[in-house]
């Protein structure tokens, strides 16, 4: 049945009116209705007001086995919910043949949360971006005839709507709804839409469309759309980004409320990219600043990144995703940004009362100091959010007759309009440094052979043609790799006569990267990047008189996940010339090719127990191209985090136990002049105690024999407080609607704690005055004590939490030291109990 655009207009406007009255009916329930609804204010599940707290975990970027870690790890640092993509190319790769087991078993990863008193929120895209493998598109998606993607394209529409039906099915037969009983709070359909909008005539009405398939899925919970401002009927435009407490425009309809669906917690790094940093304060100021402006949902993306397993990641992306996140990539806690979130949740959850039924207002001060409040009269609540925008200016304000010291771009949270209980700049969480120490266990018997993989010819190709063809069409993304291979034939008098001359490969790639052989010898290797994928190489070689063979391993690394037209990206060799024969430049462009697709020993599995032994493994000789080496190792002891120091090695894959650990990339070297990467995660699942399979894929070169396998810790912990910070934000409580302080002499402490039941094993710094530094590398200032490591080490050594005083008297602190800023700083060590 064809539905005319004004049926559709009026079908969105009556869905939106019901979702407004059904709202109205749940805001004043008192927890009746079971479900979940919203208006201008917040959300509404099972008829009562939340403050959201959400994180970003995506269930296939780490394994079941630390699923419970990261989830539990998530709410004790005060989230209330999780977020994740739903990843259609890796649940229905082939077509009509779904996969929803191991890493991809969404339905338990939800059901884990629900288990762990979680709400989710399900972001089923199908488009995602999200870093991930073309956007989350299966490839034979792109083959599908007359089809483009994310427009008013009626074959996309078609396999779009029955995956989302699919899902949304699932998740109904499985009742993990809201409406059910179950823990889904939150649907999202596309993403970011507006950014690639005016590519295409039917974006507008797409964008319609796609609101209304949503909506008419009947899932029982709202759905959102983020970065798009004209998000249809009751569906809710959300925002992304650093700073949506100043960026957003805010909702498209006074019903709706203020949504961050992505507050990005780091920068993704590619391949060739330098170390990239947000700090806790500046993620700390712009959710605080986001509530103080009536937001009341802000999802941290991500709170998990993990990692981008075997060729999941998207082009050029690093396998490691999103470590900087509160948790990094082997799901320990990063501090002080895990800490400091859970100190903001905690302040933030104080203020519940006022934010969610409060009158907001505002008070301007000069030179861009404000405060916020949030007040009922008739239940003497009322919420304060002091604010210095200023970037380079501290300050005090006065507001209600108090003197506040406000630190530059920061916001005091004042849950009683009156008492500071958390400043965004004044951290009071530990902090922590990461280390990675040799696993010696792991490191014997390093006994490495190796198989080196066939260099074609013309005559082993399974695809001939006039030319070379495109790369992602013939490998279908099933392998990064393709062999192009060409022969042709030269005179003596065509080589060149002086010593000094030698003829020159010249290759035109539309992308990724390459590799060249000539007659049977690596001459050398080329690649783009992530924002200039394609590139020319360029390289000399030796010719002989007769035939000469060119084989060019040719190669993707992941396929684009952004951008319109994405069925239409090419990748792969598109031209080939030799110049500097006596004869001239000669063009091979239009000759005859052959293509082979992927490795012998990937179409063997060598990488396997089940197909090491289909080929025949000799002693290891380093620096070999398209080789593959092996060894067997021991598990490392204990529970600590296991990594692979690949920094020897130049390029290619590593498989452990027949488990891809993902790409590595290590001859790719940043501006700063090193590895983007060189610690690469194993899960501590794949391993078993006892002769463990490390296969490794070499496309240009390395050394196998010093690829050293690591425990990843993170037993240095340090705190760094001074006199100026608020007392820690657990000394008070809300209780019937008031703040009550629950220690009678809040003042500003300084507490140290070990995870992993280890202990503090010792006291490697201490100094309160003016130390400097950061946790792994301080340094004693003018004002140090040296009474201050003595005080530590009583209060601290053998126990797996510490508080000590942030006072001068308890460390022989001179108040009046020129340049002291009052400040104790102690690192110590945490190491497990004997």
């Amino acid at each position: 049945m064809t539905v005319s655009p004004e049926t559709t207009a009026r079908s969105l406007v009556s869905l939106f009116l019901l979702a407004a009255i059904a709202s109205t009916v749940a805001a004043n329930d008192g927890g009746s209705v079971r479900g979940v609804t919203y208006d201008s204010r917040s959300l509404i599940i099972n008829g009562k007001r939340e403050l959201l707290f959400s994180g970003s975990v995506h269930y296939p970027r780490s394994t079941p086995e630390m699923w419970p870690d990261i989830i539990e790890k998530a709410k004790h640092g005060g989230l209330n919910v999780i977020q994740t993509y739903v990843f259609w190319n890796i649940h229905e790769p082939l077509y009509g043949q779904f996969n929803f087991q191991g890493r991809y078993d969404l339905v338990g990863f939800i059901k884990l949360a629900q288990k762990h008193g979680m709400y989710v929120t399900l972001r089923l895209g199908p488009f995602i971006q999200a870093e991930w493998n073309h956007g989350g598109f299966p490839f034979w998606l792109r083959e599908v005839a007359n089809i483009t993607f994310r427009t008013d394209n009626e074959p996309f529409k078609h396999h779009m709507e029955r995956f989302a039906k699919t899902i949304v099915q699932m998740m109904k037969d499985e009742k993990l709804f809201a409406n059910q009983g179950g823990p889904i709070i939150l649907l999202q359909i596309e993403n970011e839409y507006n950014n690639v909008a005016r590519a295409f005539e039917g974006g507008s009405k797409y964008i319609q469309w796609a609101g209304n398939m949503a909506v008419g899925l009947d899932a029982g919970v709202p759905w959102v759309m983020c970065k798009q401002n004209d998000a249809p009927g009751p569906v809710i435009n959300a925002c992304n980004g650093r700073n949506c407490g100043d960026t957003f425009t805010g909702p498209n309809h006074p019903s709706k409320p203020s949504l961050w669906t992505e507050n990005w917690t780091a920068q993704y790094r590619v391949f060739g990219d330098p170390p990239s940093q947000r700090s806790a304060e500046d993620i700390a100021y712009s959710v605080a600043r986001f509530f103080s402006k009536n937001g009341t949902l802000t999802n941290y993306y991500m709170y998990h990144g993990g990692t981008n397993f075997g060729r999941t990641g998207a082009a050029f992306m690093m396998t490691r995703y999103y470590d900087e996140a509160p948790l990094d990539e082997y799901g320990m806690q990063k501090e002080p940004k895990w800490g400091h979130l859970k100190d903001l949740h905690h302040a933030l959850n104080l203020c519940r009362k006022g934010l969610l039924w409060g009158t907001p207002s505002i008070q301007t001060f000069d030179h861009g100091f404000e405060a916020r409040l949030y007040q009922i009269p008739e239940s003497n609540v009322c919420v304060a959010f002091l604010t210095n925008t200023n970037r380079k200016q501290d300050g005090t304000v006065r507001f209600r007759d108090e003197e506040y010291y406000l630190p530059r771009r920061s916001i005091s949270i004042l849950p009683d309009c009156k008492t500071v209980v958390f400043n965004s700049q004044r951290v009071n969480a530990q902090h922590n440094a990461r280390t990675f120490d040799v696993a010696k266990e792991s490191s014997m018997k390093n006994q490495w052979q190796m198989y080196t993989d066939l260099i074609p010819t013309l005559r082993h190709a399974s695809v001939i043609s006039k030319g070379p063809l495109e790369l992602m069409n013939l490998t279908k993304d099933t392998t990064d790799y393709l062999w192009y291979t060409t022969s042709f034939k030269l005179d003596a008098d065509d080589l060149p006569r002086r010593h000094d001359i030698r003829p020159v490969l010249q290759v035109s790639n539309l992308g990724h990267a390459m590799h060249a052989f000539v007659n049977g010898k690596y001459i050398g290797s080329g690649h783009g990047t992530k924002i200039e994928k394609s590139f020319v190489f360029q390289k000399p070689m030796d010719l002989k008189a007769g035939t000469n063979h060119i084989a060019i391993l040719g190669l993707t690394v992941g396929l684009p996940d952004s951008g319109a037209y994405l069925e239409h990206r090419l990748a792969g060799v598109h031209t080939v010339v030799i110049q500097g024969l006596n004869a001239g430049t000669l063009d091979l462009s239009h000759s005859v090719w052959g293509h082979q697709v992927g490795l012998t020993g990937e179409t063997l599995g060598i990488f396997s127990e089940k197909g090491v032994n289909a080929v025949k493994w000799e002693e290891a000789k380093s620096d070999t191209p398209v080789a593959w080496y092996k060894r067997y190792f021991d598990a490392p002891s204990g529970h600590d985090p296991v990594a692979l120091e690949m920094s020897s090695m130049g390029k290619g894959l590593v498989w452990v136990n027949g488990e891809s650990i993902g790409r590595y990339w290590i001859s790719y070297l940043n501006p700063l002049g090193k590895a983007s990467q060189s610690g690469y995660h194993v899960p501590r699942s794949f391993l078993k105690p006892k002769d463990n399979l490390m296969v490794v894929f070499e496309e240009h070169g390395g050394k196998p024999e010093d690829i050293q396998i690591m425990l990843v810790k993170r037993d240095d912990i340090c705190t760094v407080v001074s006199d100026l910070h608020p007392a820690n934000v657990r000394s008070w409580s809300r209780k019937n609607s008031q703040i009550q302080s629950v220690d009678d002499d809040a003042k500003p402490e300084a507490r140290l704690k070990c995870t992993g039941k280890k202990v503090i094993q010792s006291i490697d710094f201490a100094s309160f005055g003016n130390p400097d530094g950061m946790c792994g590398n301080f340094t004693v200032g003018s004002c140090h004590t040296p009474q201050a490591k003595a005080v530590a080490e009583k209060a601290c050594l053998g126990k797996e939490s510490c508080m000590l005083p942030v006072a001068p008297e308890a460390y022989g602190g001179d108040v009046g030291c020129p340049g002291t800023t009052a400040t104790l700083v102690v690192q110590a060590k945490c190491a497990t109990k004997n």
